[in-house]
């Protein structure tokens, strides 16, 4: 396929409003050199040289979706902390609207400190509370979500859940419940507890693991297939879900569409990995906008799998390069 037919398939994505409802973040990043080990413990002491702050989480979901063209509104709970001041600076230096944001009294802004010495990540720390919404926040954050969608002309929502606390059994409903009054699209990127929370969406898009962690299935090494078919196959008709997309990194997508009772595998592109975190959000924006816009399974797929592995090779997470992908696109895309 040439450039042009790809540039086609993508200017859809031109004002689409997508509506990103999750569990946002701040992942802050710590780079320095090794140069010894700490004579306290069997551990490297990191120089720490430089200090960056990205928007993740649901966040970079909504970046995802700006790249590719279309118009995303986070809506999320944050703190009523230090940190939420760094949140809306990343939020205003992106150029996305803070008007889905609702900070809480007593609730922490969470931040994950990735501290990288020679280039490798070192360690992981999670500053965060993870703790359900109070029965009254659930109601204001759920107002907030009403009157987003009745003010502005809502193409689809993505649920990006992270199991932060952010969303419960019954609030998932009552968003399910509204957005179909409303005929809206709804994707989900779920996390474990509230895998079968889901039910009416049209996409659901769990990786392998969270998916065997939801259905608990203690074994992914020997799943075939066939296997997977079955499974999601069983799951999409249990939940009464349009369609089902499982990325499995190395092994590629596999996508069962029950609208159509048909299964679809996509093998993965060869990539030089420096980083896996970020690509499913970056897989959920790119899904979410081929299917809103009527593409094929095989076109959905081909564009997930690129744009996922695409920033696998960046260190930290970042957004997809929308030149990028459209040209490994174009050039793995079959002519019809």
């Amino acid at each position: 396929m040439d450039i042009e037919k790809a540039e086609k398939i993508f200017n859809k994505f031109q004002n689409v409003n997508i509506l990103v409802v999750g569990d946002a973040m701040i992942d802050c990043y710590i780079e320095g050199k090794v140069t010894r080990i700490s004579p306290e413990a069997p551990v490297p002491i990191v120089n720490a040289q430089m200090r960056s702050h990205r928007l993740g989480g649901a966040a970079n979901v909504a970046l995802n979706l700006k790249a590719l063209g279309a118009n995303p509104i986070l809506c999320s709970v944050i703190g009523s902390d230090n940190k939420a001041k760094i949140f809306y600076e990343l939020l205003e230096d992106a150029d996305m609207d803070s008007v889905g944001i609702v900070p809480m009294f007593g609730r922490r802004t969470t931040v994950k400190y990735r501290i990288i010495g020679n280039g490798q990540q070192v360690v992981r720390v999670d500053d965060e509370k993870v703790e359900m919404l109070k029965e009254r926040e659930q109601r204001q954050f759920l107002t907030t979500i009403e009157q987003l969608i009745e003010h502005h002309p809502i193409d689809a929502i993505i649920f990006e859940d992270y199991d932060k606390g952010l969303f419960s059994k019954k609030l998932i409903e009552e968003i399910i419940q509204f957005a179909h009054r409303k005929n809206i699209f709804i994707a989900v990127d779920p996390k474990h507890r509230n895998f079968r929370n889901y039910s009416n969406v049209n996409l659901f898009k769990p990786n392998l693991k969270e998916l065997a962690h939801g259905l608990s299935i203690e074994d992914t090494v020997e799943l075939s297939l066939e296997d997977i078919h079955q499974i999601a196959k069983n799951f999409a008709n249990e939940k009464m879900i349009d369609k089902v997309m499982i990325t499995m990194s190395s092994k590629g997508i596999a996508f069962y569409d029950r609208t159509a009772d048909t299964f679809y595998h996509h093998p993965a592109f060869p990539r030089h990995v420096s980083d896996v975190s970020g690509a499913g959000d970056t897989v959920i924006a790119v899904a979410t906008l081929f299917l809103l816009k009527d593409n094929s399974i095989q076109d959905t797929c081909l564009a997930a799998n690129i744009a996922g592995g695409l920033v696998c090779e960046y260190l930290g997470v970042v957004p997809v390069n929308i030149s990028h992908l459209k040209s490994e696109f174009a050039a793995n895309k079959e002519e019809e």
